[in-house]
């Protein structure tokens, strides 16, 4: 019994140290690496990103096609 009541305490105690050891901003947003306040901005970003993952492929093949 004693062994289960140690197992519990130090595993309350660093969940509480992780939990007091974080300092970040508070609100939806805060956590990603790019702005999303400004809607077109984040439109533009978001376009760039998943448009270059899409037509990367075609014009890959569409350069070793067009070579001799």
């Amino acid at each position: 019994m004693a062994l289960g009541r140690m197992i519990i305490a130090r595993r309350r105690f660093s969940t509480s140290l992780i939990r007091l050891g974080e300092h970040y901003p508070e609100g939806p947003g805060s956590n990603l690496p790019f702005k999303i306040q400004n809607k077109w901005r984040l439109l533009a970003t978001m376009t760039l990103f998943f448009g270059s993952g899409l037509t990367a492929p075609f014009l890959l093949v569409r350069h070793q096609l067009k070579k001799k």
